[in-house]
């Protein structure tokens, strides 16, 4: 694999280039007269360069290997199949400030992604409707009625993607009237919609947090400025004073 490349750790969330001292390729190959013909199995593995991190991330491709004819070398067809061993899915790291049930939707939904596109799907739509009532205080018996709802409150762009989100995610949550009719959700879409759950999450949760943080700075910066300047902080005195004998004063007058 050349280097470097970019690369964000799925553990700790943080940027980082890749370089040749923290990545690792290896295969293997077999043939054993298995019937799908010589295998070759490829690993790779990626340690992240942040020293507080240093997680590993490890998943193998599998590829056929075949001739590739007088004076070439073999080819390699594939990847036929993907497994990510480490972490065990491409779910990303979001803060605790998220509710555990939330997050809890989001990780599963990233674990079977592949394995069960259409049961991925129904927990993006679970995981949707979570943030809906907890994040918008919107409750209702239906989903379709909380988007309703939504609607005015985000950016037209959003709620439609809202919606599609909604109505992909039913395809699971709801079998269709004629069972003979098969709809199904494919591993790319599945990861469309968990793509939109890690939007909001970060657009709603991580956007709001981080503001009250720089609010929180601000108000605490300005405690810590009135504390180390009495001048200052007498003067506020001063005029909190003057404002309220104006309002006593204009009580007395009414």
């Amino acid at each position: 694999m050349k280097t470097p490349f970019p690369y964000r750790c799925p553990f700790c969330n943080q940027n980082a280039t890749i370089t040749s001292s923290n990545v690792s390729t290896s295969d293997f190959s077999f043939y054993n007269e298995n019937r799908h013909g010589l295998q070759l199995f490829r690993s790779l593995a990626v340690t992240c360069p942040n020293p507080a991190c240093r997680e590993f991330l490890l998943h193998v491709n599998r590829y056929k290997k075949v001739d590739g004819g007088p004076g070439n070398s073999a080819k390699l067809l594939g990847p036929l199949g993907t497994w990510q061993l480490v972490p065990p899915s491409a779910a990303k790291a979001f803060p605790d400030y998220i509710p555990e049930p939330i997050l809890a939707d989001y990780r599963e939904a990233c674990a079977i992604r592949n394995l069960s596109p259409k049961a991925s799907a129904t927990l993006s739509r679970r995981c949707l409707q979570g943030m809906i009532r907890d994040f918008w205080g919107i409750s209702k018996a239906r989903l379709v009625d909380e988007i309703a709802e939504l609607e005015g409150r985000v950016d037209p762009m959003t709620w439609s993607a809202i919606d599609a989100l909604r109505k992909i995610g039913n395809l699971g949550a709801h079998m269709k009237k004629d069972i003979n009719i098969i709809v199904d959700v494919d591993p790319d879409e599945a990861g469309l919609l968990i793509g939109l759950i890690e939007t909001l999450m970060h657009e709603w949760y991580i956007i709001r947090h981080e503001r009250e943080q720089r609010l929180k700075r601000l108000v605490q910066t300005s405690l810590e400025k009135d504390r180390q300047d009495p001048v200052l902080s007498s003067m506020d005195l001063e005029k909190n004073g003057e404002a309220e004998t104006r309002t006593e004063t204009d009580k007395a007058g009414s």
